[in-house]
């Protein structure tokens, strides 16, 4: 926001060079976080106005203008081309420095830098706590070639094949996570051609590992009734309950019930609640009738004032430990999450006999594909059950009779 931008133009009365003038410094503040800038441009003090921060000389105080307008500038391409700006990065572009790096590492920071404003802006740290494991693990590769770094330049397909060896061999890991650090190699060699450092991605045919389907954690229809017939008497506690109740009856993930607006509540005309409004993921619009029970959850928050969301909720990392906790005392085995209620929900919609389609406009799914995966889990779930079934069958048929 523009109103968490500020810039200071000061000198140092106490630092006078020899013939007589001090520098003039800048002070840029970004949402609280300050940053000190050189200008280049030096003056006497007696020069000097302090309540309006400009310089006698026409040509000295021309000069601090066109540089004050350089970091306003500055600011506006870096808030349009990133969404978000640091005080680092607005001092990194306008004295030239690291605007590009050259080096996969640095562009690695570089990215983290910008991964952590864009957190801050949706509330959700998820994507930027991984990538401090994703370029750690770049790190231990490197220094075990003996580098501290390398240039974009020297990346060729053996590097990429060779880190691919070194986090299954060395490092053990699985091939979900060794997609993960590829995936950030990728995206950092991406931004360099993007920049004009690299012609093109050397590691176009280093392939990624094939993993199993993912495995859609939802909880059973005996666990949902057992935490909706549990209420908590800690206030936080009890609001995460209610949360993950609401999303397993309306299938909104965290950022669609944070960002829940009276507006987006309607009503039809036999009086039946629905929401109605775009997923903030995909944009695509979800359209969900209320159960009665997310009725009455939705009732007892704002429902009227357009200027607030309709739930006061705290951020995503609290919510998964309030959550977490909830599963713990309830004695669910699974590791339970906010997301988990959103599976629960399309789960429970297939194994009802909703349609894919009606399914996948309640939950607001970009491709139809995206819903079909919840009945392959309700189709295995069959399969297993009449497995049970048939054991138990057989294992009566096994048993002597009695003599």
């Amino acid at each position: 926001m523009r109103s968490t931008f500020k810039i200071l133009p000061y000198i140092n009365r106490k630092r006078i060079k020899s013939d007589g003038t001090t520098a003039v410094l800048c002070r840029v503040s970004i949402d609280g976080k300050s940053i000190l800038i050189t200008t280049g441009i030096f003056c006497r003090p007696e020069d000097w106005n302090s309540q309006t921060g400009t310089i006698r000389q026409p040509r000295e105080n021309n000069r601090l203008a066109e540089f004050r307008l350089n970091l306003e500038r500055a600011y506006d391409r870096l808030l349009k081309e990133q969404g978000a700006v640091s005080a680092e990065l607005l001092k990194n572009a306008v004295t030239g420095v690291a605007t590009i790096p050259q080096t996969l590492l640095k562009g690695g920071e570089a990215e983290r830098e910008r991964l952590r404003l864009r957190a801050e802006q949706i509330h959700s740290t998820s994507t930027f706590r991984q990538s401090k494991t994703t370029q750690l693990n770049l790190q231990q590769f490197l220094q075990s070639r003996g580098l501290e770094d390398i240039a974009f330049s020297d990346i060729t397909e053996e590097f990429g094949h060779s880190f691919k060896l070194f986090l299954k061999k060395e490092l053990g890991y699985a091939s979900g996570h060794v997609n993960h650090c590829l995936c950030w190699l990728n995206r950092l060699i991406y931004i360099a051609v993007d920049e004009g450092v690299l012609r093109c991605n050397p590691l176009e045919d280093v392939h990624y590992e094939k993993k199993d389907p993912p495995k859609m954690r939802h909880i059973s229809r005996s666990e949902l009734k057992r935490l909706m017939a549990t209420p908590m008497p800690d206030p936080k506690v009890e609001l995460a309950r209610r949360m993950f109740i609401f999303s397993s009856l309306t299938g909104l993930a965290y950022a669609d019930v944070y960002n829940l607006y009276p507006r987006h509540i309607g009503k039809t005309s036999e009086g039946r609640l629905y929401i109605r409004k775009p997923r903030e993921k995909t944009e695509v619009e979800t359209f969900v009738p209320l159960h009665p029970a997310a009725r009455q959850i939705l009732e007892l928050y704002n429902t009227t004032d357009d200027t607030r969301p309709v739930f006061p909720l705290p951020k995503r990392d609290i919510l998964w430990y309030d959550i977490h906790g909830l599963g713990v005392m309830l004695g669910i085995q699974k590791n339970l999450s906010h997301h988990a209620a959103r599976h629960t929900f399309g789960t429970l919609l297939v194994s009802e006999g909703i349609s894919i389609e009606s399914a996948a406009k309640m939950m607001g799914h970009a491709d139809i594909n995206s819903t079909q995966i919840y009945a392959q889990i309700t189709d295995c779930k069959i399969s297993k059950d009449m497995d049970r079934l048939m054991e138990r069958r057989n294992s009566r048929n096994e048993m002597p009779m009695d003599e």
